[in-house]
């Protein structure tokens, strides 16, 4: 006899349909939308919260601050928070990766990195051993991550941006599309370039 296997998209963007073909490439045979904006097609929270609130979500939100704020959300009402990894991605048995978070296809992560909640690890990037990616983070596409890196809560690694072994990024901060970061990046600041410098 079949099962359904379910699960439910917080977000029906651009990024939830990438989400939606990884479950389904994971086996998921039915997905619930929700999305709080009414012009969408689909089901509100309150109507989630009413008739499904036994399917996990994921988020399917690529703004950090508002995927944070959606995941504040659902653990408030007790719903549980999915996680999806691409079956093409690679990632090292001793990696920690978090509740809510998502990683795409290509997707390397190495040794000891630990992955926090809510974290977007985005199509082809690498996460090196021995990293520490705080919540809510969004790694983007083909950005590189030496090894001992750490990227603090809310900050995002633009597109094929490079992080050379041992720097931090402090939270809540942007790293431009293609930057090359060589120094440590403070909290609330966008660097770009190569050397990576801070926008005043």
């Amino acid at each position: 006899m079949d099962i359904t296997k379910q699960i439910a998209i917080y977000g029906k963007s651009g990024h939830g349909k990438v989400l939606a073909d990884i479950a389904r490439l994971l086996g998921y045979t039915e997905i619930i939308w929700i999305d709080d904006d009414e012009s969408k097609d689909a089901y509100s929270f309150l109507v989630y919260l009413e008739f499904y609130h036994t399917i996990p979500v994921v988020l399917g939100i690529g703004d950090n601050h508002i995927r944070q704020k959606v995941a504040q959300k659902l653990q408030k009402n007790h719903i549980s928070l999915a996680t999806l990894i691409h079956p093409k991605a690679i990632i090292s048995p001793s990696a920690e990766i978090g509740k809510g978070s998502v990683i795409m296809a290509n997707v390397v992560v190495n040794a000891d990195s630990v992955i926090g909640q809510g974290v977007i690890l985005n199509t082809s990037s690498v996460v090196e051993h021995d990293n520490v990616i705080d919540d809510f983070v969004h790694i983007s596409p083909n950005a590189a991550l030496g090894g001992n890196v750490c990227v603090e809560t809310l900050s995002h690694v633009g597109i094929g941006a490079s992080v050379i072994q041992g720097r931090c990024i402090g939270p809540n901060s942007v790293i431009g599309a293609g930057a090359v970061v060589i120094e440590n990046i403070p909290a609330n600041v966008t660097a770009v370039g190569t050397p990576a410098r801070i926008l005043h």
